[in-house]
């Protein structure tokens, strides 16, 4: 009764309605596009997967966040079975030691390290990029990482500060995202093959029209001032923010340095069923997993990973697109 109750209360909200219906519509948009330009442009819907290349004898590094369930987890075991040496990032240990045993069970070729990290924690990030260098040095690798797959993500349902006094979904989704890209930069640079940076957004960024970005609102104070915490407005805006930056990184690594062999591509899954709504009453996010199956809007975690998979193993670009700014996957290779 309790649950019902909960539930009741948030169909009230206006964040619910927001996500119903604004959501919903920035999810068919997107599979609009998707069509349009499968029957009336040229643009490739997919694209071939490329096999990562050795480092030497050595296998390629790929840090993967948010890798202990859904989208996370699938696609570390997908990019296992591609043939890196996959680094785990996750808030927990005991769900990153499980995660390691199902990955070995599932593949017994597999080379598998995990890290614990807390991306809204400067301090938590800076530690890992520490412990990552040290860790590469002693199991004797090249000091270099060649694939970097941003896509630790909440949707937080209150508010919440970090260390730093940043609100919490920003920090996640998008600083702790901004800030571990920075702190690696130098090591995906230094590979001595083409380098990737994957960023996993989301077609929830359609609906913010007029955003002013600024500091105080990139750290989420002038959202979290309402009387209502609004989530799904900041999860929007985090996830703009996440692509944003995207384009901003691909380009300047680019226009600086012509030969720069790091890439940057932004991801969408789309709507994938995960447990990213658990902070929401427990018949509200069962409901709408029923209802956007119904409409054939659904997608299991592992066509989820296949998206951000293909996105990691697109062909590098040839040097006459390398003006071009992003390439982004998704939506079953969906270009946003």
């Amino acid at each position: 009764m309790r649950e019902v109750k909960k539930a009741l209360s948030f169909i009230l909200t206006v964040e619910f309605w927001r996500m119903g219906i604004f959501w919903t519509l920035s999810l068919v948009m997107s599979y609009f596009q998707l069509f349009w330009q499968r029957v009336f442009t040229k643009k490739p819907n997919a694209y071939p997967r490329c096999p990562p290349q050795r480092i030497g004898t050595k296998k390629p590094i790929c840090v993967i966040t948010g890798a202990t369930s859904g989208i996370g987890a699938v696609a570390a075991y997908d990019i296992s079975k591609e043939g890196f040496y996959v680094v785990l990032v996750g808030r927990s240990s005991q769900l990153l030691s499980k995660m390691i045993e199902w990955i070995h069970k599932k593949n017994k070729d597999a080379c598998v390290e995990a890290f614990e990290v807390d991306l809204s924690s400067f301090q938590s990030i800076l530690k890992f990029k520490d412990s990552l260098e040290k860790w590469l040095l002693d199991s004797d690798m090249h000091v270099s990482v060649q694939l970097l797959i941003n896509n630790a993500g909440i949707l937080a349902a209150s508010h919440r500060l970090t260390e730093e006094g940043y609100d919490q979904m920003m920090g996640t989704n998008y600083i702790g995202a901004f800030s571990l890209t920075k702190l690696l930069l130098p090591l995906l640079k230094n590979s001595p093959i083409g380098s990737r940076i994957v960023n996993v957004t989301s077609f929830t960024h359609r609906n913010l029209f007029n955003v002013q970005i600024d500091k105080e609102t990139v750290v989420g104070k002038c959202l979290s001032r309402s009387k209502r915490y609004p989530f799904s407005h900041i999860y929007e805006f985090s996830k703009l923010c996440l692509l944003m930056f995207s384009y901003e990184l691909h380009r300047q690594l680019h226009s600086t340095d012509e030969s720069c062999k790091v890439s940057v591509i932004a991801a969408d899954p789309g709507a994938v069923e995960t447990n990213i709504m658990r902070e929401l009453p427990s018949y509200i996010s069962r409901m709408t997993f029923i209802a956007l199956n119904l409409l054939g809007l659904l997608r299991s975690p592992e066509e989820g990973a296949s998206s951000v998979i293909d996105a990691a193993l697109a062909p590098p670009k040839s040097s006459s697109e390398k003006d071009r700014s992003l390439d982004s996957c998704g939506l079953k290779k969906l270009v946003l």
